[in-house]
């Protein structure tokens, strides 16, 4: 059995809560379905998007920390 995805609410719903805090400066979501991270970075008056697909370093400068795709998705098992 499959569970529903959150991916609507994550982008939709949450993200919108999330976007109130002033300490939020990078939002993550992490494919389930795909080998994809996508970053949306606050910038001075907009969020940035950047997608992040196979072999692209992702960078979290929130974190000041960069991440291979492999790293994300060491024992991950994607379904088909």
């Amino acid at each position: 059995m499959t569970r529903p995805s959150t991916e609507a609410y994550d982008r939709g719903g949450k993200f919108a809560l999330y976007r109130r805090l002033e300490s939020l400066q990078e939002y993550v979501l992490v494919g389930s379905e795909r080998k994809t991270v996508e970053v949306f970075r606050r910038g001075q008056d907009t969020w940035q998007f950047i997608p992040y697909e196979k072999q692209d370093p992702i960078i979290l400068t929130s974190l000041d920390i960069t991440l291979a795709m492999a790293e994300i998705y060491e024992d991950v098992v994607l379904g088909e």
